[in-house]
């Protein structure tokens, strides 16, 4: 495994984040909903997981408390705690989605804020959170209301870093400005949408984040399983029914069929599976410092670490680009 700073700060990373969407079975009465899947795995099923990531030199767990209504958080929690010591490794946790229907159950004020804060370090079993992040931007709070809730809760020494997920440029840098220049607690990271099959990141907040040193995070670098598959393979429980992911790709599947090939014809080239290739490509993209990789077979994980060890030669990285058309903007809400 390598590891790396996460942007300017001093938190030692590994390159390959374990996701953890897929973990932990939402509570009786709460299956449907935002952060609930079909796909979700129970706790005895999740654990496996969690070990073979250890055992991979992995020390970086992203969740959410809206994953699975918090049982995500839970089930991750309370491995974490029979498995290592605290020290060890990097929870990062995010806030803001819809956790409860009443007026104040989402967003990022104040309120919602430390509130959530503390919902989920009682379900992660601990007494801090490495990385807190904003999980979406929440227009109806003013961002020095965000900004300032987040820096009272690192003086708290309840959070050690902050993290900020998908949001316009023009939002990101906002927000980096008045942080500047209140002295509150700069964000340190960006996870955002970002993957073979959409770029549009590179056209403004990629830039951003390297002039400014921040540590991307890309969520969905296999593009919800479309780049680990040939084109139109047999359908996966999870591409039957991901709503979401249809959704996101479904205005631009025959663009991105080109793309796809590509990948397939490098990957037979080399011998490697098309995850690998996928994740060797956005190892190697300017700012990135480690992706989020959901698992729920174990190759899932073997394909996305063994691709710390590929180097794309420049004419395939050429070739893999040459195919990628413009998108509509996805993933900011």
């Amino acid at each position: 495994m390598e590891y790396r700073t996460l942007g300017k700060s001093g938190l030692q990373v590994s390159r390959i984040c374990l996701g953890c969407m897929t973990y932990g079975k939402p509570p009786a009465g709460q299956e449907t909903g935002p952060g609930r899947h079909a796909w979700t795995l129970d706790e005895a099923e999740s654990r496996p997981f969690f070990q073979q990531a250890l055992d991979a030199g992995v020390n970086f767990f992203d969740t959410a408390n809206v994953y699975s209504s918090g049982a995500s958080e839970a089930v991750l929690g309370r491995f974490l705690k029979d498995a290592v010591r605290r020290e060890s490794v990097v929870i990062a946790t995010k806030v803001q989605g819809v956790m409860r229907d009443e007026p104040n159950g989402k967003g990022l004020s104040r309120k919602a804020i430390l509130f959530e804060l503390e919902e989920s370090l009682r379900r992660l079993g601990t007494d801090y959170v490495d990385l807190y992040q904003t999980h979406r931007w929440d227009p109806a709070t003013p961002i020095e209301e965000t900004l300032e809730a987040l820096h009272d809760a690192v003086k708290a020494g309840k959070v050690r870093y902050l993290g900020a997920s998908s949001m316009y440029a023009w939002q990101f840098a906002k927000a980096l400005y008045l942080a500047d220049r209140h002295g509150w607690t700069r964000f340190v990271s960006m996870q955002n949408h970002y993957n073979l099959i959409y770029r549009e990141e590179e056209r403004e907040m990629m830039g951003l984040c390297v002039e400014e040193g921040i540590g991307v995070l890309p969520w969905s670098p296999l593009a919800r399983g479309r780049l680990a598959r040939p084109w139109k393979a047999e359908a996966t429980e999870r591409s039957e029914t991901d709503q979401f992911g249809k959704a996101m790709y479904a205005k631009t599947e025959e663009a991105d069929r080109d793309v796809v090939d590509r990948l397939q014809q490098i990957a037979e080239r080399r011998d490697l599976p098309m995850a690998t290739v996928a994740m060797a490509w956005l190892l190697g993209r300017p700012g990135v410092t480690a992706p989020i990789v959901g698992a729920s077979k174990p190759r899932h994980l073997e394909d996305a670490v063994r691709a710390l060890d590929v180097r794309l030669s420049p004419e395939e990285v050429v070739e893999l680009g040459e195919g990628y058309v413009p998108h509509p903007v996805l993933g900011f809400s």
